[in-house]
């Protein structure tokens, strides 16, 4: 559903790098986005501050307007600095407007583990063997989202919260870009 929309692709978990500078050129960042797995970032954890402090470098600064975060994440924060509320306040005063997307459950459900030809290989285990759970965080994705004028979603297999997103998406203020595509 995205035409004319620049995009930007943003891994993370106990660090975070830019994939992809913000494009027009969606087959490259869909490229770009296949290759993203659980070995792209390699140092453990879940730094959604970082996450969103590099996420938000992708904007130009100057700009006030213009600016869309989708975050797709449990939302539980395993790194604590820098606190993800207080960059997401940070964001909103450059215009950023974040939409979380939730992806988990409340109880936790295991963290996988994959081999090198991304078969399951096991789940991931603390050092006295018992299963470490990835929990869904929803009350910081509500409070990020809030902060930013943007709204939360819980992650679908439908996918509907990404079209709701889109549909609040079209109806902001756009301007014309010009690409030598």
């Amino acid at each position: 559903r995205l035409q004319g929309d620049r995009i930007a692709l943003v891994p993370f978990a106990g660090d975070a790098f830019i994939q992809c500078p913000l494009t027009l050129d969606y087959s490259a960042a869909l490229l770009l986005l296949n290759e993203i797995d659980t070995y792209t970032v390699s140092l453990p954890g879940t730094a959604l501050g970082r996450a969103l402090e590099t996420a938000t470098r992708c904007f130009v600064q100057e700009e006030r307007k213009y600016k869309v975060l989708i975050f797709i994440t449990d939302g539980e924060d395993t790194a604590g600095q820098p606190e993800p509320v207080e960059v997401a306040k940070a964001a909103a005063k450059d215009g950023v407007i974040i939409y979380t997307i939730g992806v988990g459950t409340q109880d936790g459900v295991p963290i996988p583990v994959y081999d090198e030809n991304r078969q399951l290989a096991g789940y991931k285990q603390t050092k006295d063997g018992e299963k470490v759970l990835s929990r869904l965080d929803e009350d910081t994705l509500r409070k990020i989202a809030s902060e930013t004028r943007g709204q939360y979603f819980r992650a679908t297999n439908e996918r509907l919260e990404l079209d709701r997103i889109y549909d609040d998406i079209s109806q902001l203020e756009t301007k014309e870009i010009h690409s030598a595509i």
